[in-house]
């Protein structure tokens, strides 16, 4: 049975307040609430001290908080508003500089804060972030198990995939199916296009008739124990691939396949990104790669580290990322493959079952 991760991530906190002059640190962003605590809810406010969490959830929450939190905090119900119970709490406690996080915060949410009750406020700007970008092994686990679901839910539904339907038919069957294996909710909108619409990397899938021999990109997820993963694949539809769509996967498989080889913890994001784009550009398709090759991932589908041609940050050990090489061709369409990538020290492991072959569905 692994140790409760909580307390160890409550005393990093607690150092980087006092790093930071802190006294205590409003915490508001869920999933930083939840990394925290364990408490799942959409609303609440967490008073981090230095020797303590204090957890303010509104009336709706009475009986899931302390269920969640189970002792990693102290619960307050607000008895109106959470904002009402939140400056309860802060004037009961009168901390000395109370920093929130401004980037989470809104410009009428700063003014509240203001008035909490603290001598001074300060925004803060990835102090609990931070601390999520090294995973530990349960963290791990989850996002492997909610990408091993993910790729189960595809295959399940791969051999009903046939010209003639739309991409929102496909998606629909896709979300089912990722549902009813477990996935808790998906980690963003499913994307699927096909034929000259899959040269959009962030197209939403539409009501377009998929038709025979079209490319068809599929970016889909699963989330468990409120992690994510995050996984692409692009297939042909009803017939064999021809020349060119294999040369445009083969050329992104390769291309992938190096990143996933070559990436390490320590790395800058920007010298991750180019193992990816240098393979594409020997290989003629440099041009058509037009975004970044990853993001970190865990309890939010787009996380720290960045993997892009401008990210001079230092890949941590610990991170978990996406590899997500791609070209696109206007009129024509793309091809995109996504895996999901551990970085510990040792060196990189795929979390994900990895990208096959170029095949024709069903």
């Amino acid at each position: 049975m692994r140790a409760d991760p909580r307390g160890e991530r409550q005393r990093a906190l607690s150092r980087r307040l006092e790093e930071a002059g802190l006294d205590a640190l409003l915490v508001s962003h869920p999933p930083n609430v939840r990394y925290l605590t364990g408490f799942s809810g959409s609303t609440s406010m967490l008073l981090a001290l230095r020797d303590e969490m204090v957890l303010v959830v509104d009336p709706r929450y009475a009986v899931q908080a302390p269920a969640e939190t189970t002792g990693a905090a102290r619960v307050e119900i607000a008895p109106r508003s959470l904002w009402e119970g939140l400056g309860l709490t802060v004037s009961a406690i009168r901390p000395e500089t109370l920093g929130f996080e401004a980037d989470h915060a809104t410009v009428r949410e700063a003014e509240r804060i203001a008035k909490l009750g603290a001598a001074r406020t300060r925004g803060t700007d990835g102090l609990v972030e931070g601390l999520r970008v090294s995973k530990d092994e349960g963290e791990v686990d989850a996002i492997r198990r909610a990408a091993s679901l993910a790729h189960d839910a595809l295959l399940a539904i791969l051999p009903s995939i046939a010209p003639g339907q739309t991409e929102l038919a496909v998606a629909s069957r896709l979300e089912a199916a990722l549902r009813d294996r477990g996935s808790e909710w998906h980690p963003f909108q499913t994307i699927v296009a096909s034929g000259p619409r899959s040269a959009l990397p962030h197209a939403r899938a539409a009501d377009r008739v998929i038709e025979r021999g079209d490319l068809l990109l599929i970016d889909f997820g699963a989330t468990l124990d409120g992690y994510c993963s995050d996984l692409t694949r692009t297939f042909v539809v009803g017939r064999a691939p021809d020349d060119r769509q294999r040369a445009a996967y083969d050329a992104v498989r390769a291309a992938q396949q190096a990143a996933i080889s070559g990436i390490r913890a320590g790395m800058t994001g920007r010298k991750a990104d180019a193992l990816a784009r240098g393979s594409l550009e020997s290989a003629g398709f440099g041009a058509a790669f037009r975004h970044s090759l990853g993001h970190g991932l865990g309890l939010e589908v787009h996380e720290d580290p960045r993997l892009a041609p401008t990210a001079e940050g230092l890949l941590p050990a610990g991170a978990v990322v996406t590899i997500e090489p791609g070209v696109y061709f206007e009129g024509w369409g793309g091809v995109r493959l996504e895996d999901d990538v551990f970085l510990p020290n040792e060196g990189p492991t795929l979390v994900s079952p990895g990208a096959p072959a170029l095949e024709e569905v069903p």
